[in-house]
């Protein structure tokens, strides 16, 4: 028999997904080592079927205990709403750590560099080509998600979902500009500390720019699906925050990476 529940809290149920999410990634660092040294992929393979599989199935349940069960009262957003602010504040102090590694080297470069920023031998991107348009699609993607939101807020849905979908596709842009920007790339990360710097930086922004673009696109498959209403979208609203801090994040990549470090 079910007991009352008095209290506004959501005490979820035991999951086995933390701990079949942390095998994927032990498999996945495992697999990468042997991947490697040894060029044995499949372990690392495994490791990511299984991520991909967990984050499927979590946010199943999320979803489910959200939008079906009515678990996530005003309370439980409040508190989700502070656990999504830190995790982006600690996301900002990760970026931070790859600008004090560039300015730490490119403000005093050192004699081993040949005194001069860019290093001697680096021939580097120009700022005004690909990577300006990208700073285009990403900042019009950045003013085609608040489109959504403000849509959404005011109950109109079809825009919302013409938003949301431009947004997605904006993000699958900036991907494939960015690969391409890898691919014709005159340098390379072992290219001295501007090939690793570089690479990392943006490397890692690029793949927030894919984690954040999947979070959009299952934000619009639930928003297709009348899971969203005027007072009741965490899961947009969050997944907004997030596209905005990567919004931001490139714009001073672009400055001082870029622009600046060219």
């Amino acid at each position: 028999m079910k007991s009352t529940v008095y209290h506004p809290y959501h005490l979820v149920d035991p999951s086995p997904w933390p701990y079949i999410g942390s095998c994927g990634a032990l498999f996945v660092t495992i697999g990468s080592v042997m991947y490697f040294h040894y060029s044995q992929p499949w372990v690392m393979y495994m490791g990511l079927i299984t991520i991909v599989f967990t984050m499927v199935v979590w946010w199943r349940d999320v979803i489910r205990e959200a939008t079906f069960q009515g678990h996530h009262t005003l309370i439980v957003k409040q508190g989700l709403k502070y656990g999504m602010l830190l995790f982006i504040a600690s996301e900002v102090l990760f970026f931070f750590s790859f600008f004090w590694a560039f300015f730490h080297s490119s403000l005093a470069p050192t004699i081993e560099l040949g005194a001069v920023w860019p290093p001697q031998g680096i021939d580097p991107l120009n700022p005004f080509s690909v990577p300006l348009l990208n700073t285009a699609v990403l900042l019009s993607s950045g003013a085609t998600v608040t489109w959504a939101h403000h849509a959404l807020i005011s109950g109109r849905r079809g825009e919302a979902i013409r938003g949301l979908t431009a947004t997605v596709v904006l993000g699958l842009i900036f991907t494939g500009l960015q690969a391409m920007e890898y691919y014709e790339a005159p340098f390379a990360i072992s290219d001295s500390v501007y090939g690793s710097t570089f690479f990392v930086a943006t490397g890692f922004h690029g793949l927030h720019v894919i984690i954040g673009t999947t979070f959009l696109a299952v934000c619009l498959a639930r928003l297709v699906s009348h899971q969203f209403t005027r007072h009741h979208h965490f899961g947009f609203e969050a997944s907004s925050w997030y596209w905005h801090f990567v919004d931001v994040v490139w714009l001073f990549l672009y400055i001082c990476i870029y622009w600046w470090g060219s």
